[in-house]
């Protein structure tokens, strides 16, 4: 799919390895022996879904992150990062132990690391590296995601397992790492699409049987392009817990274990006997798991403007039933949707800022910017 070859102001993998390999050399006074990266993500539909079994439609983005390092027999794990970070950018903790397991303490982005190592399944040792990234922290892309599975990946690199470990349990351990280190209760979707990722193709991803089906994106005519509002979402400190924690609630008081086993019908009879909350939460989830579905057939029929329906009708359920957008995302949707040629758009991630994805007609996609930035709009990763 078209896309990236207009306004790209991020560097390509060779520019990234570089920039590691340089900062590690100033750091550490020697050149690093492994490197291992791992794409961000955007959602193109399928928000909220991932922990209510659902089913979501993500694609990975030339936006990555890149881990580069040395294996070292000090017992000491020394990692620096060249992204803006709250916090100092450069840490030392001690390899994971059952007489001094890791525990997450400050800077909040190191503990992303720890609980990869903590939770990686071959044999802990000790390291150098340095961490550099193209994906914006806060944007709603993964960036928690890319930096979990390169960390993952660097480690098999250094210290192998016994037995091969599957791309799904490598997605399941980064999660946990997530989950237990960052307090964040995430889906499974980030880290799914950024171990299984292909080029030119969408994974449509059933958070249930954790099986995921290839959707190729292969229309040079058709773009997608990636909106950041510039507002940075903490998702972990944010009303995303509340969220999952509401959605769950639904589902126990219709008699099911996940808002996927629930149908629209089944959802009105009981509204009654419903908090109003509760309900919309409710409404949006189920809403969005059949947009999501139909979303897929769009796309594999090539029907762009099916899908850019159902993409405007899940931005106004963000909005309004889950209560997840703000202004700016929602100005900038709006900007989008006023061009021709524009098919839909719609927030993307976990909301409270981040970014919107748009799909467009690829001739299109220089009117598009150009209107975005003169309407006040900030910066397009396209």
């Amino acid at each position: 799919m078209a896309g990236e070859g207009a306004d790209l102001s991020f560097p390509n993998v060779a520019e990234l390895l570089q920039t590691a390999k340089n900062a590690f050399h100033k750091r550490f006074q020697c050149q690093p022996t492994h490197a291992a990266c791992a794409p961000g993500r955007v959602n193109l539909i399928g928000e909220h879904t991932d922990y209510n079994d659902g089913f979501v439609l993500p694609m990975a983005l030339p936006l990555m992150t890149l881990v580069v390092g040395n294996k070292t027999d000090t017992g000491i794990c020394r990692v620096f990062t060249t992204s803006p970070v709250d916090g100092p950018s450069y840490v030392e903790f001690a390899i994971n132990s059952s007489q001094e397991p890791l525990a997450p303490s400050k800077p909040a982005w190191a503990n992303y690391v720890k609980g990869v190592v903590a939770c990686y399944q071959g044999p802990q040792v000790s390291f150098d590296v340095v961490i550099v990234s193209s994906v914006p922290i806060g944007g709603g892309l993964s960036s928690s995601a890319a930096l979990e599975v390169s960390t993952y990946t660097f480690l098999e690199a250094i210290s192998p397992t016994t037995t091969p470990i599957t791309d799904r349990q490598k997605a399941l351990d980064c999660q946990k790492a997530e989950h237990t280190f960052a307090g964040m209760p995430c889906g499974i979707m980030d880290q799914f699409i950024s171990v299984m990722a292909k080029r030119e193709h969408a994974l449509l991803i059933d958070c249930r049987s954790m099986e995921g089906q290839l959707v190729p994106l292969q229309d040079n005519k058709v773009a997608v392009l990636i909106t950041n509002s510039n507002v940075k979402h903490e998702l972990s400190s944010s009303e995303y817990p509340v969220r999952r924690e509401q959605c769950e609630k639904a589902a126990l008081a219709l008699g099911k274990k996940k808002l996927r086993d629930v149908s629209m019908d089944q959802l009105e009879a009981a509204e009654a006997s419903l908090e109003p909350v509760i309900f919309r939460r409710a409404r949006h989830v189920i809403g969005e798991i059949r947009r999501c579905e139909d979303a897929s057939l769009a796309l594999e029929n090539g029907d762009y403007s099916k899908f850019g329906k159902l993409m405007v009708q899940s931005h106004n359920s963000l909005r309004d039933d889950f209560e997840v957008s703000c202004g700016e995302l929602d100005s900038l949707v709006e900007s989008a949707l006023e061009v021709q040629g524009v098919f839909g758009s719609r927030m993307t991630g976990g909301g409270f800022g981040g970014c919107t994805v748009t799909l467009v007609k690829a001739e299109v996609v220089p009117e598009v910017i150009t209107h975005m930035k003169v309407g006040g709009y900030w910066q397009v990763l396209n």
